[in-house]
Parts: structure tokens; sequence; C-alpha cells
């Protein structure tokens, strides 16, 4: 039985999935699967996974249905003690598996690990070496180091009060190693036909594991392209994605109560979720978004800007005039 189980899905990924495949094949660990599923890809993806699958590379096809329900569908196949998910139009460096072995051994529910951002525009292909990606200084291709808190094994509660002021990158799968029993007994899964998945389960994930640790390593690399950073121009799609981050969001905080948190750690979930939802604002015009900014009212979401500090209370100033401003 492999240690870890590695979930790659893939919707039209030809231009990518080599690359993914290649760069957790070319780490030294070995204790590992992977399970690859074609989410009804309508391009070359699935002839090319088919050449990479083995009894390592578990290969699975099947009908188009998103990506919440393709990682269930991963997780449900997975074998290993533990699960971590890769997108397959990213990668991972050399030493992704480096130093888990010791947290594994503790029992440790979650274990975090950081990122890179890699810029890449203008570029024809993406079939470049991945290592050689962060080592050499290459035409149109940057790079940043996502930033966050690190510290050693701790209880979930104080690893999210860690990482909700400092990480802008906490609810992002790909940083996390989970164990897999902690994720079944907890009935924990993507909820299915929602956008922003990962915001909806992760903070609760985080909050209710018994033990969390946060290592200072930049083993992930984010592609983020021309296409990826485009505004969605869909807005049909921007308000479907808008009522499911308010459905998360009120979920959240629905599920918390009934988790057992102090008082400081239920504000500052508060707090962290009505940061991202604020976020939305910005993809509106219009109409839109005073159709927006009225769901942020009903919220009353400036309640949950705590003034512990004159930051905070300049930014919840803020924040009721702009909502009374666009609501006008």
């Amino acid at each position: 039985m492999p240690k870890v189980s590695v979930i790659i899905t893939a919707y039209n990924a030809e231009k990518t999935i080599e690359r993914c495949l290649n760069s957790i094949l070319d780490t030294d660990y070995q204790d590992y699967e992977i399970l690859l599923i074609n989410d009804g890809s309508t391009d070359k993806t699935e002839e090319i996974a088919q050449l990479f699958a083995t009894d390592k590379i578990k290969y699975f096809s099947k009908e188009n249905s998103g990506v919440a329900d393709s990682r269930n569908f991963g997780i449900e196949k997975a074998k290993g003690d533990y699960i971590t998910f890769i997108d397959s139009d990213d990668y991972v460096s050399r030493n992704y598996f480096e130093n888990i072995d010791k947290y594994i051994a503790q029992g440790i529910d979650i274990i975090k690990r950081k990122g890179i951002i890699i810029n890449e525009f203008n570029k024809n292909t993406l079939n470049f070496n991945a290592q050689k990606s962060s080592e050499n200084n290459l035409q149109n291709v940057s790079e940043q180091k996502i930033q966050g808190a690190t510290f050693g094994v701790t209880t979930g509660e104080e690893a999210f009060n860690k990482l909700c002021f400092t990480d802008k990158y906490l609810d992002t799968l790909w940083s996390y190693i989970i164990k897999k029993s902690f994720f079944m007994e907890n009935n924990f899964s993507f909820e299915v036909g929602r956008y922003h998945e990962d915001f909806g389960l992760l903070p609760l994930m985080i909050l209710k594991a018994n033990k969390v640790v946060s290592l200072d390593q930049y083993v992930y690399y984010y592609v983020q392209t021309d296409g990826s950073i485009m505004r969605e121009k869909n807005i049909e799609k921007t308000i479907k994605k808008a009522k499911d981050v308010l459905y998360h969001y009120d979920n959240i905080l629905s599920t918390i109560e009934n988790y057992n948190l102090s008082k400081i750690t239920k504000e500052n979930v508060r707090i962290y979720c009505t940061n991202s939802i604020l976020l939305k604002v910005k993809e509106f015009d219009g109409k839109e978004q005073n159709w927006y900014i009225g769901e942020l009212k009903k919220r009353k979401i400036y309640k949950n800007i705590k003034i512990r500090n004159l930051k905070q209370l300049i930014k919840r100033i803020l924040l009721f005039i702009n909502i009374k401003w666009y609501a006008k």
C-alpha cells in the first residue's frame, strides 16, 4: 500500500499533462501512486495519458462532471494513507516529497507546504523541462514565492489562526497533504456543481484537524498563463461563481457554530470569509455589482470586521462607506 496518493484531474490538458507527470516521476521518492482522472477531455489528453499508464500511474477516464466530482472520484479510488492533489497545468519540484515521512509516521492530519507562482506569458508551448523553469531565466517567465506562516505541529484551530492573515493561498488544495482517514471519518467531500469548492471545504478541514504542520518548503509550481488570468467575460458564469462563494460563506459560518472553537477563532473565520467574498465585488459592473453589494448588505458583513486595532477600525469604516455608496 503506498503512503501517498497523488490525485490529478485533467480536462483538455494536452499541453501540460506530460510536464506535470514527468515532474512527479522525476522525484526521488517512490512510495506513492498517481491517480490520473480524465474528466471528459475532448483534446489529446487521453492519448497522452495512456502512454503514462502503469502500475504506479493509474488512469481513469470518465464523462465530464467537473473538478469537484473528479476529485471525489479520486479520493474513493486512492489506496494511500495520505492524499494530495496536483492540478494538471502545474508541476512540482524534485524535493516535493521531502521530509513528509516523519510527519506521516506521527499521524499528522494535514501537512501544509508552500508554492511558487510561475507566470508564463506569450509562450507557444508549455512543454519545457519543469526543473529548468526555476533554474534558468527563461524569456517571458517570472516566478514569485507564496508567503505564509511556518510552524511545527499544532492544533487545527491554532493553525487556522496562524494562516488566515498570513497566507493568501490558505484555501488552495494543492498546498496540502491530507490523511485519508481524517478525510473519510469526517465525511469531507467537494461539493459537486459549485465553484470555489476549495474555499468551501479547506477552512473547515483545518479547523477540524487535531494536528497540522506548515513547512517552509517551496515545492509546488502554480502556473498562470495569459488565458488563466483573463477576466471572466461570461456574466452568467460570473454570477454563478458569486452565488457559490456566498453559499460557501453562509455554510462555513453556520458550520463553525457546531465546532468547539474559541470566540477569537470564530471571529477570525468570519473576517477571513468576509475578505474572501469582498474580492468578488471587483468582478462586476453596473446592476450586477449592485446586486452583489445587496447580497453583502443582507449578511451585514461589516459587523465581521472586529476592531482590534486602528488598521481594522479604518478598514471597517471604509467597508461600511463603500457598501453604502455602491448600493445607492
